[in-house]
């Protein structure tokens, strides 16, 4: 079957063998079906490129034997060829991103030429996990996924470009201790777009949110207290893993300064919550004391 004339039963029998691999199956096909990546028509090289993933889920040898055709992929004319390459290679990274080092320039050039919103998204998402093998790949980042974030319109791409600026920052100092110029204005960026997430009706996006905010404490903590009110707020929200959330945060914010006045607002909901969200505020209080004393 893979070798018909007929492009719609050589497609046929390539999602056949996606269902029914087996580790006999993956290793005798594989020269087969890495020879598909190469078929004339792009239809057949996709469904190629993404069944490759189902052999190497059953045959990890054989990603070192054909992974050099998978990255071949992503220069491919076809832009749905290249989409599906980006997404074997960062399914692949998931677990070990650090071997995926070395392609990050392919994944840069990626971010700054693509405008396929959906593959972008893979692409951010594979960068971010990289930043802190590679600082100076922080650095480089910053300004191309502003601008993204600038002018985005897709949701999704915006929480991906401006979470993966809140993982980049803390690696932004360059060795002589400083950091480039547009970094206050791409951490006041992020907190506003935060902070416009955080206050979505949506609950999910609020959870999103949050979770940037979380993110972006760990380098620019003055940045996310001046949100403090509005993460308070979050503690009367219906949802408990958005109040989890922002009890973590405001756990972060603590200092000896605010720490009884945080309290005092911590303990107005202790009297208002049951269950394990109540036990979950109320060791967070005695953690803040214990910390600090």
């Amino acid at each position: 079957e893979f070798k018909s004339s007929n492009v719609y039963e050589v497609g046929l029998a390539i999602n056949c063998l996606s269902n029914i691999v087996t580790p006999d199956l993956a290793r005798e096909l594989l020269p087969d079906l890495t020879l598909l990546t190469q078929h004339s028509h792009g239809y057949i090289r996709k469904k190629a490129v993404l069944c490759l993933f189902k052999l190497f889920m059953k045959y990890p040898q054989g990603l070192r034997l054909t992974f050099d055709r998978v990255k071949q992929c992503l220069d491919d004319s076809e832009p749905a060829v290249v989409s599906c390459a980006v997404n074997v290679i960062t399914e692949l990274a998931d677990k070990n991103p650090k071997n995926y080092l070395l392609m990050a320039p392919h994944f840069f050039n990626l971010l700054t030429s693509s405008s396929n919103n959906w593959m972008l998204i893979k692409v951010v998402k594979l960068l971010g996990s990289l930043v802190c093998e590679e600082p100076r790949l922080a650095r480089k980042l910053l300004e191309p996924l502003a601008a993204i974030v600038q002018n985005t319109q897709a949701k999704s791409l915006l929480y991906e470009a401006v979470h993966t600026l809140t993982l980049a920052l803390p690696y932004a100092r360059k060795a002589d201790g400083s950091v480039p110029k547009t970094v206050p204005a791409i951490v006041q960026l992020c907190s506003e777009k935060l902070k416009a997430f955080v206050e979505e009706a949506d609950q999910n996006l609020k959870y999103l949110g949050l979770v940037g905010f979380v993110s972006l404490m760990k380098s620019n903590p003055k940045e996310v207290v001046e949100h403090r009110s509005l993460i308070l707020r979050c503690l009367c929200d219906d949802d408990v893993t958005i109040r989890s959330r922002a009890l973590e945060l405001l756990t972060g914010m603590m200092t000896k300064k605010n720490l009884q006045e945080l309290v005092d607002q911590l303990m107005q909901h202790v009297r208002l919550s049951e269950g394990a969200y109540r036990d979950e505020l109320i060791s967070k209080i005695v953690f803040m004391y214990e910390y600090l004393s």
